[in-house]
């Protein structure tokens, strides 16, 4: 079963350990603009997930996180706040004795709300999932100028000391027309599946395809920018 674990203690904990890892030259979490410890454990926001990634019997986290540099903030005139700080994705490996230790940081990896298109938000999601793979779901909601909320789910498996993308799920809704579209791809059994239906029309049939994707590469986490975009693959042969 998927699960998000959002914990404010746990979260807390974490920017102990990369603080500290700062103090010690042993690693390195945050940018220097999130000012000093204390403004990390509180002022901080973050999403955190829990699992066994590297399948070694101890427990593994990871963490997206959002600064809180005031110069990335702006305040509208009804008070509300907006946070044009790029997200950190951090993982944390469970250790036999003692505390998580930091696996690896990634920066310019997860999206975040951009300060040109200020109707445009992001909303970033940690979850594990049955067989123990991380799952990274970047969405966007427009609050003008759109009507459809695309959501991608990224799944990351451990394998030959890194993260690799073994499937991505696409799913899209227009909130005007109803029309909907999900897209899932596996790229170990390499086939894409498609289901496109209409949840304000019931005589609408849903509709079902499959195609053959190309044998390529998994991408490792941290590569690039996991976006918000539609798959545009062709079939094969």
């Amino acid at each position: 079963m998927k699960r998000t674990i959002i914990s404010a203690a746990l979260c807390a904990a974490l920017f102990s350990i990369a603080a500290n890892a700062q103090k010690k030259g042993t690693g390195r979490l945050f940018p220097e603009t999130w000012g000093g410890e204390k403004s990390l454990a509180v002022k901080s926001e973050c999403t955190i997930a829990e699992g066994d990634f590297n399948k070694d019997g101890f427990k593994d986290v990871a963490v997206i996180a959002v600064p809180r540099n005031p110069a990335l903030m702006r305040t509208r005139e009804d008070g509300y706040e907006y946070n044009f700080n790029k997200p950190v994705l951090a993982v944390f490996f469970g250790q036999k004795k003692g505390k998580p230790k930091l696996h690896k940081e990634y920066r310019d990896t997860i999206p975040g709300n951009d300060a040109e298109d200020e109707d445009c938000f992001h909303e970033n999601q940690l979850t594990v999932n049955d067989e123990g793979d991380l799952c990274i779901t970047v969405g966007e909601f427009y609050a003008a100028g759109s009507a459809d909320s695309p959501r991608v789910e990224y799944v990351f498996r451990w394998q030959n000391g890194g993260f690799f993308l073994i499937g991505k799920n696409y799913g899209s809704f227009s909130r005007y027309s109803g029309e909907a579209k999900n897209v899932s791809e596996n790229y170990l059994t390499h086939k894409m599946r498609t289901v496109t239906s209409n949840v304000f029309e019931e005589d609408v049939p849903e509709e079902e395809t499959w195609i053959d994707l190309p044998d390529v590469p998994l991408q490792k986490l941290g590569s690039e920018l996991l976006t918000v975009s539609e798959p545009e693959i062709e079939a094969v042969g």
